[in-house]
């Protein structure tokens, strides 16, 4: 019995079609923002496209990426937390925070980006590890990150990958910086 014409063409943009999300979702992995510790740049139910990719073929973490990672925090279910922070210190740099400005190696870090224009609490000189990186939310008054006991420093191994395009809002669609 022969398959028709129609039949063929179905089943070959079937495959393609399925090939083509595979490639997709090697290197894009699609992810929505549950909570609100990236506000103003991030909002929750966000969905944004986080490059997996990003780190193995086309370079080092950077200070200011938003990066998704895996931490220790648990969900109701038990299994852990993905998070979504800036990075803001990489290895070997010294963060401290004081009277609302988060310095790097002894220098005032430019942050336009933070919700309310500072940085609640002051926090002494800590050297980010090899391999690790200090991060923190853009709602700084609102965010478990680098500064609590509950997050630390994140081991670059538990990095998912960087937050590149916003999908929806489509009011609000593009790239992230």
């Amino acid at each position: 019995m022969k398959l028709s014409e129609e039949m063929k063409e179905w089943i070959k943009d079937i495959g393609l079609s399925v090939v083509c999300a595979m490639l997709i979702l090697t290197f894009l992995k699609p992810i929505i923002v549950k909570q609100h510790s990236m506000e103003n740049t991030l909002h929750q139910n966000d969905y944004l496209f986080v490059s997996r990719q990003a780190y193995r073929l086309f370079g080092e973490p950077e200070r200011g990426d938003i990066i998704v990672f895996s931490s220790e925090m648990t969900t109701e279910t038990g299994k852990n937390k993905n998070l979504i922070k800036r990075i803001i210190g990489l290895p070997g740099d010294t963060v401290s925070i004081f009277d609302g400005v988060t310095y790097i190696n002894g220098e005032a870090l430019d942050e336009p980006y933070t919700k309310d224009g500072y940085t609640l609490g002051d926090m002494d000189a800590v050297t980010v590890p090899e391999g690790m990186l200090f991060v923190m939310g853009d709602n700084r008054q609102n965010s478990a990150d680098s500064r609590s006991a509950l997050v630390g420093m994140v081991d670059q191994k538990t990095v998912m990958g960087k937050a590149v395009f916003r999908l929806f809002p489509f009011s609000r669609i593009g790239g992230l910086e």
